[in-house]
């Protein structure tokens, strides 16, 4: 049984964390008042409620869980019912709210944005199908959900595209990526566009897919210049908008150095300690070639599309970090983290060597 002054203690602690301080109140752009409680964490309540389009993929992921942490309840749009399961303890009892819907249906989307002050929206596609075009992702579907968040009255929206969208590029993910950046500007003008570059993580299409596939990644002889990016920074820059009043216009965020294909297949050839790979330089005719015989699977492999982005430079603009609070890691620094897996038993352990920097 308690004593009184354990009970006095108890009544003393509960009455200071219902004290609330100015700076628990925050007033978005559309005078909507937004109170935070608790301790800062994962239990705490941000105020903020936040849909995160996209939330299954490989950025979506990790953005659910920063903004989780900081007790802002998220709703998450899914496709498939597995797909989401992951991201349910990622945040406390009833902050991850998962909502089916479908990107072509404008009724799911009000629902998944109705309550929210901010949505991002992530969706994107590597690759198209029977069922999905890269317009229909990266334009149509953009716009459809930007156009309903500003129907809705959603205070802010902040677009996910790519660090080389172009109108002029000879790649159709690029194009479209442009494209969709313009349909959302139109139909949410103060719309914050975020341009990463290519990522790299657990799960990435980098570094995994270099150690291996590697003959794709020797097109162009490895010449291509590319700044990638750690998806943490990228997610990390993705939660800070949250902190930020209004942020309208274009993001870039590259990568904190300019590196070649041939720099990074050395860079996992000498972190895994695996001979590097002696498969030849595929021409480009030749790799569009199979690239177009391996649309005939069901299963995702490398399309036409994909083998022109090995031969497009990324672009040379500068970054944009300091507008969302972040440094950009260097991806020598983990490296190993996500290739040790492909290290044998006998060099598990074996210390990180570096290759010479060839760009």
């Amino acid at each position: 049984m308690l004593s009184k002054s354990h009970l006095l203690r108890a009544q003393r602690a509960f009455v200071v964390q219902r004290k609330r301080a100015l700076h628990d109140v925050v007033t978005l752009p559309g005078r909507k008042a937004v109170v935070s409680s608790g301790v800062p964490g994962y239990s705490a309540v941000s105020g903020h409620v936040v849909t995160v389009f996209g939330c299954t993929g490989f950025l979506g992921r990790y953005l659910v869980s920063k903004l989780a942490r900081m007790g802002t309840q998220v709703i998450v749009p899914y496709r498939e019912e597995d797909e989401k399961r992951h991201l349910k303890p990622m945040g406390d009892l009833g902050q991850i709210v998962p909502m089916e819907w479908d990107i072509r249906n404008e009724e799911q989307i009000a629902e998944c944005v109705r309550h929210s002050d901010i949505v991002y929206n992530l969706v994107g596609r590597d690759y198209e199908t029977k069922n999905f075009g890269f317009g229909d992702v990266h334009v149509a579907g953009a716009e459809r959900i930007a156009k309903v968040a500003a129907e809705i009255g959603v205070e802010r929206f902040v677009h996910v595209s790519h660090l080389n969208a172009s109108p002029d590029s000879t790649s159709v993910f690029y194009r479209t990526k442009f494209e969709g950046e313009e349909r959302v500007k139109n139909a949410f003008p103060s719309a914050t566009v975020i341009r990463p570059a290519a990522m790299y993580g657990y799960e990435d299409k980098l570094l995994n897919n270099m150690a291996i596939w590697p003959i794709w990644w020797k097109l162009n002889h490895g010449e291509t210049q590319i700044r990638p990016v750690h998806v943490m920074d990228v997610a990390q820059a993705l939660a800070n908008l949250m902190g930020i009043r209004q942020l309208p216009g274009t993001i870039s965020l590259p990568g904190s150095r300019t590196l070649s294909f041939e720099y990074l297949l050395d860079l996992v050839s000498s972190v895994t300690y695996n001979p590097p790979s002696r498969a030849p330089v595929v021409p480009k005719r030749v790799a569009l070639a199979v690239a177009r015989a391996a649309q005939s699977v069901w299963w995702p492999l490398i399309c036409p599309d994909e083998v022109e982005r090995r031969y497009l430079d990324d672009v040379a603009v500068a970054g944009d970090w300091e507008a969302v609070g972040v440094v950009p890691d260097e991806v020598e620094n983990h490296a190993i983290t996500y290739l040790r897996r492909y290290r044998s038993a006998d060099n598990f352990q074996r210390p990180v060597v570096f290759p010479s920097r060839l760009s």
